[in-house]
């Protein structure tokens, strides 16, 4: 099904660029500005069993990617320029913020010397978890169990399955299932269940990933020292927090917020909300994080920036750069705003 809706998507970026409507819509659908949505940089795989590919592009398509917004003569600015531009209605000239989610070590190692080539800001949010190397990447946990196994047995609810992994597609088709059933489940100490047991039983060390991936506090503080970099806050264990109460969804902001600060010495004054979709962020979320004194907080939603943003700062939409869809001819759709607006069924705001 999500292979599926992949090819339906990657038909429907094809259709729009082939079409030329993109160039029709753009004075429309456009906006004032868009926030580009990364997780890791770095360099292609070439193994056959990628279910996070989605997560990841490549330096090359990064470089495209500035490239097509300097010949659009498209500003790139800080999360604090798009702030102040957003605030005071500086739209005389489009612009565009990129933020990677997470913290990975390739942001350091491949992004930012490709956004340093423009002199590009990033802004780069933070989970504390990972920092301390005791996070869990569960999504990426469950790839590494799957990759190596030729069957998956498990106990969800009453019944006992036995997922075959023996080929890529048989292995896709379980990462799919197990991967939504962890994420629907009711709890993060649910989660925090089902996948220990996973990776014990099949010989995943989930904190070495953790510490393999992801910037510690020594990396970030001397990442953070450069000039075009902006720390911000990704909560502290990564959790849904529309699942939380409201007490613990406003710590988990808080304390990431707090730890980060402390470590770096420096405000941290944006945040990006974990998984950031509608299931996962909210009208009670967007309001936490602007008690929290968050000046901006970006959700996944898809979507460009338009005048009436300014009054949404907490649940601002992104463009995601897909790792699915690495073809440089769609950067003209994407910034054209014609494919986030058929997203979107043609609101210019999501913010509820």
């Amino acid at each position: 099904m999500k292979q599926l809706r992949n090819n339906v998507i990657r038909a429907g970026l094809g259709a729009l660029y082939l079409s030329g409507a993109h160039h029709l819509l753009r004075p429309l659908l456009s906006g004032v500005g868009a926030i580009f949505m990364l997780h890791h940089v770095r360099p292609a795989c070439e193994a056959a069993f990628q279910p996070n590919r989605h997560l990841e592009v490549t330096p090359d398509f990064l470089r495209a990617t500035l490239c097509h917004l300097r010949s659009r003569d498209i500003d790139i600015v800080s999360m604090d320029e798009l702030h102040e531009r957003l605030v005071q209605g500086r739209f005389d000239r489009r612009f565009a913020a990129f933020t990677l989610d997470d913290g990975y070590r390739d942001n350091l190692d491949y992004a930012l010397p490709v956004l340093r080539e423009f002199d590009a800001p990033l802004a780069v949010y933070v989970t504390s978890d990972f920092a301390d190397g005791t996070g869990r990447l569960w999504w990426t946990a469950l790839e590494a169990v799957i990759a190596k196994a030729e069957q998956i047995d498990i106990q969800i609810g009453n019944s006992a399955l036995r997922l075959d992994a023996t080929s890529v597609a048989a292995k896709q088709a379980a990462f799919d299932r197990l991967h939504d059933w962890l994420r629907a489940l009711p709890g993060e100490q649910d989660l925090a269940r089902e996948i220990g047991t996973l990776c014990r039983t099949y010989g995943v060390d989930m904190e070495a990933l953790c510490r393999g991936l992801c910037l510690s506090w020594a990396e970030l503080k001397s990442f953070a020292a450069d000039p075009l970099v902006t720390i911000g806050a990704h909560s502290v264990s990564h959790c849904n927090l529309a699942k939380q109460t409201e007490d613990i969804a406003a710590q988990e902001m808080a304390a990431s917020r707090a730890r980060i600060e402390q470590v770096l010495e420096r405000p941290v004054l944006h945040l990006a909300y974990p998984y950031g979709d509608r299931d996962a962020a909210g009208a009670r979320e967007f309001a936490l994080a602007a008690s929290a004194g968050f000046k901006t907080a970006v959700t996944t939603r898809p979507g460009m920036l338009f005048a009436e943003n300014a009054g949404h700062m907490t649940a601002l939409p992104r463009v995601s750069l897909n790792g699915n869809y690495q073809d440089a001819r769609i950067l003209p759709v994407l910034t054209s705003g014609a494919a986030t607006a058929m997203w979107n069924g043609f609101r210019r705001i999501a913010a509820a």
